[in-house]
């Protein structure tokens, strides 16, 4: 694995590079510093303990309290918490080139608060690219994705005021068809959509499904609209470029011009750390002037965010460094393939995609009492007709033979 950026540090080294980072921010303590509406964290609730917090460099950028607001890969930016400003930077950088197959330097970035927030920025931000370049009115404006996409993409409909197109997709094999997506493309078309924002999927929150990005291409290029195309890696951003590796949706596809990932999930980092990368040029669509307090403005949806949250992905990333991702992934996978195949021993019918780490079962398969004991997630609690699996690192191969003989036991197994 050629890596640029991502390289495997000692534990030593995480802790010196973030105690120097934090040296480099803002001293509440210390320095007189009277205009910053914030301070360390509250000392009556929040040990301030230096024995404690020497050897716990996390827990001691969540006392310090860096605040992250804005988007540093931009260039200026508040330089009270520039030290951690540069972690966040270098992740971001990370996750672009290395993982994402960008070209250095070429891409913006920032730590949002998952996945929902990162998918509402870049159609916020295409939304705005399409009225400042093309004159569009938002009604010429829609989103396109298939109906296996996160709800996150309705949220955005709803919030920017933009019409939805969502695409069906086989049962069997949660792909769309060239010909319904042509014809939904020819009826947006048909009523005066003449601008689309594609939320291409990696990955599915339900099934672990990968949409085909060239189908996108190859019908909305027919079709002659105008189209620019986000990434929803929410979940799959930290596994299937490492599951897959011939992965089609990295920067390396010029018709991909943002990516959301989010490392609250195979990355097992604290709830609140989505990731947003764009290429360059881009971000300024969503520049918000009046923020004119903030050094550098603000081109984020959330404004103030805790440097922790960037910290804590880090962290992760070089402790791990690329060949321990790998083996983690590749365990994973192993685990997966090894539960598909007692499914198929059973006939049981389930969907899987081979680089994916979630199995999603037909709900005739699963009784109320596995589902309860299990905690297995339905596609719709009020009428159920899928039932996901997803294999975490807590998810042992011990815990999905628990799993497979209660199905022995129960008499919806078709033996």
């Amino acid at each position: 694995m050629n890596m640029k950026i991502w390289k495997k540090k000692t534990q030593d080294e995480i802790k010196q590079r973030i105690f120097d980072a934090l040296n480099n921010n803002v001293n509440y303590t210390s320095q007189n510093v009277l205009g910053i509406p914030a301070s360390y964290l509250d000392e009556e609730v929040f040990s301030q303990d230096e024995t404690f917090l020497k050897e716990a460099p996390f827990m001691t950028s969540l006392v310090k309290n860096p605040n992250h607001i804005g988007c540093h890969t931009l260039g200026d930016s508040e330089g009270y918490f520039s030290g951690t400003h540069a972690i966040e930077k270098e992740l971001i950088e990370l996750c672009a080139v290395d993982i994402l197959k960008g070209k250095p330097s070429k891409y913006d970035g920032y730590v949002a608060s998952g996945g929902t927030e990162a998918n509402i920025q870049a159609i916020w931000i295409y939304r705005n690219y399409f009225i400042k370049e093309y004159q569009a009115r938002p009604d010429e404006i829609c989103i396109i994705c298939s109906e296996d996409s996160h709800y996150s993409v309705d949220k955005a409909s709803n919030l920017l005021v933009i019409d939805i197109i969502k695409i069906k997709v086989e049962q069997d094999s949660r792909l769309m068809t060239e010909n319904e997506l042509s014809s939904q493309i020819e009826l947006a078309k048909a009523s005066g959509k003449q601008f689309f924002i594609v939320i291409c999927n990696m990955m599915t929150t339900m099934f672990g499904s990968v949409d085909d990005i060239d189908q996108y291409v190859t019908c909305l290029k027919a079709a002659d609209i105008e189209f620019r195309i986000h990434v929803d890696g929410a979940f799959g951003g930290f596994y299937y470029p490492i599951a897959n590796k011939n992965n089609p949706l990295n920067f390396k596809n010029k018709h991909i011009t943002s990516v959301t990932l989010d490392a609250h999930k195979m990355a097992q980092a604290p709830y609140g750390t989505g990731i947003f990368i764009v290429k360059k040029g881009l971000m300024k669509y969503v520049r918000t002037e009046a923020a004119s307090y903030v050094k550098g403005q603000d081109s984020t949806l959330i404004g103030s965010r805790s440097g922790a949250n960037a910290i804590a992905v880090w962290m992760i990333l070089m402790k791990h460094g690329p060949y321990g991702w790998f083996e983690k992934i590749y365990i994973l996978q192993k685990r997966a393939s090894w539960f598909c195949q007692q499914l198929e021993k059973l006939k049981i019918n389930f969907y899987h995609l081979p680089s994916s780490n979630i199995i999603t079962i037909k709900s005739e398969y699963i009784c109320p009492k596995i589902v309860k004991k299990f905690g297995l997630v339905p596609d719709n609690h009020v009428k159920p007709k899928w039932y996901k699996i997803v294999v975490m690192s807590h998810v042992s191969i011990e815990k999905l033979h628990q799993f497979i003989d209660a199905i022995k036991q129960s008499k919806w197994v078709n033996k």
